[in-house]
């Protein structure tokens, strides 16, 4: 089993959670937690490298959503931000910027 933690910044916000609460498809957000659910058991399904450590779960569903993530070790998943295929390129410089930053602060 998996640890998948959420991104925190500095200020303690979590940018992938508020990322689902501005989802209005309450079945996206569901199918989103479902596939979470499975990257804890390991099953990283539809999932591919994107840049600089981070990483991109693709959800089949509505707009192409997806899940950015970098990995902490062997066993943590670190969540850093979410979007769809229309926003793609700038929701990865935002994960980069993440998990950089997560990397500063914990000194990894």
């Amino acid at each position: 089993m998996l640890d998948v933690r959420r991104y925190q910044t500095e200020d303690g916000r979590e940018p992938i959670t508020e990322w689902l609460a501005r989802l209005k498809d309450l079945r996206a957000r569901a199918r989103i937690l479902v596939r979470v659910d499975r990257l804890k058991a390991g099953n990283f399904g539809d999932c591919r490298a994107v840049r600089e450590g981070v990483s991109e779960l693709r959800i089949d569903y509505g707009p192409g959503y997806r899940l950015y993530f970098g990995k902490i070790g062997r066993t943590v998943i670190l969540l850093l931000y979410g979007g769809d295929k229309d926003t793609q390129p700038v929701d990865i410089d935002r994960a980069v910027v993440c998990l950089a930053d997560f990397k500063r602060r914990v000194g990894s």
